[in-house]
């Protein structure tokens, strides 16, 4: 391909102590599974508000097409800005996702009617998905190694932010005391907006990638990239207390790469990865998305839990998924990845099925339910967010944010797709014990995945993205 040289641009990145820069990444690039939590709980929280507008004709079964649509388009813009992101660089698409983001949710709030609130949300998700691939890519070339699993999770985790914050927003702006109702759930759209603002602004004081800038042979504006962020991180950290780089790394300008070599690359040279990463994104995405879009349901009829009042069960559910990545990230670096992957997927699957088996034989209340679901998400959100983790540090640079699409895309379309179609089936059978089979099965696809990955998981804790390409 193209020229071959050594460099120590990696090792620079990877030796740099955490300092003010690295909290602008995260904050910066991070707020993206914010963004994605506030918009899919928003439209499930304002679905009754939507539906009771004299002035917006929209039904309820309409308010579900277009939480599909919404997921299509994160599907599609995954691939798409996922492969331009690869082609034109990070920080190029991760303004453009992010501006797509913010101009389609505020022509959300102002649709007029189902079909042009079915665009919006399209565009939404589009904008969404991109992101993942732009901003994950980012985020672990730019962080250092050795934090690098437990930075990934933490910000993975912080979806359940956004959807503490949206269920506090809707709580908050449909209360006709606040404002009109018909004029409330557009204006929470408008808040999305604001923060998807704060974060262009952000934005702009980033780099772009310095391993992209190499892998397209732009040496120059590599090295003049990387000594930025060690001026930037030198104005807190003084030069004399970091440790020295490691060896030069030789590398291979490759610049733009094809789907025939990405294709090669997933199948032939890394087909175990690629098999480790389908098996973690599809397992979390049906657990994930059976349970949490069947939430209100379940509460409802079998609980009698009314509908104004689920945002207050939501608030502790999406807490128990905050903090367990927060708290067992570390782990992941010091134990290591295989074992905290198949630990946590382990774990979370039996969580899940147990839960069910108590939910079918009548022992839990709605407060009882909660507090399961809280213990299961707490363990299970560590392993979800582990899953983006693999994808973005197993495979090498030229492809990395197409291979996030790529899973992301798979694990969306097989998993999250399909989970909630068959528990809706499951709930409205009326069996508790048909809702059973529904938590097995996804408690089952966790226990799989770890199975996989006792077998088939790298071992990339402390081991910079150069080191891990070549395991």
């Amino acid at each position: 391909m193209g020229q071959i040289f050594e460099t120590d641009i990696p090792a620079r990145l990877d030796r740099l102590p955490w300092a003010r820069f690295h909290w602008l990444v995260v904050t910066a690039l991070g707020v993206t599974w914010i963004l994605d939590g506030l918009e899919v709980t928003l439209v499930g929280s304002l679905s009754g508000a939507m539906t009771e507008s004299r002035s917006f004709h929209i039904t309820a079964p309409q308010i579900g097409y277009a939480a599909s649509v919404y997921l299509a388009g994160a599907v599609a813009g995954a691939l798409f800005f996922g492969w331009l992101t690869d082609l034109l660089g990070r920080k190029k698409l991760f303004t453009a996702t992010v501006l797509i983001y913010l101009l389609a949710t505020i022509a959300s709030g102002l649709s007029l009617n189902f079909w042009s609130f079915a665009i919006c949300r399209a565009i939404t998700g589009a904008g969404i998905g991109g992101e993942y691939s732009a901003v994950n890519s980012a985020i672990d070339e730019l962080l250092p190694a050795r934090v690098r699993g437990r930075a990934d999770l933490a910000i993975n985790a912080t979806y359940w932010l956004g959807t503490a914050l949206g269920a506090v927003i809707s709580i908050v702006l449909l209360d006709p005391r606040v404002m009109p109702r018909a004029l409330g759930w557009r204006a929470c759209f408008g808040l999305g907006a604001l923060i998807g603002a704060f974060v262009l602004l952000l934005r702009n004081h980033l780099p772009e990638s310095p391993r992209w800038l190499l892998l397209h042979g732009r040496v120059d504006e590599a090295r003049a990239s990387v000594e930025s962020i060690e001026h930037a991180v030198s104005a807190t950290r003084p030069r004399e207390s970091w440790p020295s780089p490691g060896p030069a790394a030789r590398l291979q300008a490759k610049g733009n790469v094809s789907f025939s070599w990405i294709a090669r690359v997933l199948v032939k040279l890394h087909p175990r990865r690629a098999l480790l990463g389908l098996s973690l994104m599809v397992a979390q995405a049906f657990a994930y998305n059976g349970v949490f879009f069947t939430y209100a349901l379940v509460l409802a009829r079998y609980y009698g839990v009314p509908g104004h009042r689920v945002g207050y069960y939501l608030l502790p559910f999406a807490a128990g998924n905050l903090l367990g990545p927060i708290v067992l990230g570390p782990l992941f670096d010091s134990w290591g990845r295989r074992t905290m992957i198949v630990l946590t997927y382990g774990a979370s699957g039996l969580l899940m099925t147990l839960t069910g088996y108590a939910l079918a034989r009548g022992w839990l209340s709605a407060v009882t339910q909660t507090a399961m679901w809280c213990a299961v998400f707490f363990v299970a959100s560590a392993a979800a967010s582990s899953a983006y983790l693999t994808v973005s540090e197993l495979f090498p640079v030229e492809l990395r944010g197409m291979a996030i699409a790529l899973f992301f895309a798979v694990g969306t379309a097989a998993g999250g797709l399909a989970a909630p179609a068959l528990f809706g089936a499951l709930l409205q059978t009326g069996s508790r014990s048909e809702i059973f089979v529904g938590y097995a099965i996804g408690g089952g696809l966790m226990v799989l995945a770890a199975i996989a990955a006792a077998g088939l998981a790298v071992d990339a804790e402390r081991k910079s993205l150069e080191q891990i390409a070549e395991i």
